[in-house]
């Protein structure tokens, strides 16, 4: 007869690497949440970039052209395009949070999309708060 008991499977935690392990820290991501579903980041990701995308197509079509076309809305560009685009970065940082919970596989190559989608914002919402308060 065989006393011996193996002991119960767990859940392994996913091997990472320094470089996921500093990426998580700098994300603020708890160890022991949830994990996000690759759907979630899909989710996620389309609408930072839709958020973004909507952005442009005001500052860069529809301020400098359609509605001084129309006599409307001269130079309301910044007043609307500040918050817009701190909109978006906010967006695209929960999206390339999203996709690290979820431990996608494509992690890294959207990190540096969203980042560098996020300096170029980052300097249109510095551009838009000078034109603001001059």
């Amino acid at each position: 007869m065989n006393t011996t008991q193996t002991p119960p499977t767990t859940p392994s935690e996913p091997v990472r690497s320094a470089a996921d392990k500093v990426m998580r820290r700098i994300l603020f991501l708890d160890v022991n949440a949830a994990k996000a579903t690759p759907v979630e980041a899909r989710k996620a990701f389309q609408t930072s970039i839709l958020v973004a995308t909507v952005r442009c197509l005001l500052m860069y079509i529809v301020f400098p052209f359609v509605l001084p076309a129309l006599g409307l809305a001269a130079g309301v560009g910044p007043a609307i395009g500040l918050p817009i685009g701190i909109a978006a970065i906010v967006a695209i940082t929960m999206s390339v949070r999203r996709f690290w919970r979820a431990d996608h596989s494509k992690r890294w190559h959207y990190t540096v999309i969203g980042t560098t989608v996020i300096v170029f914002l980052s300097v249109l919402v510095v551009r838009d708060f000078i034109d603001l308060v001059n």
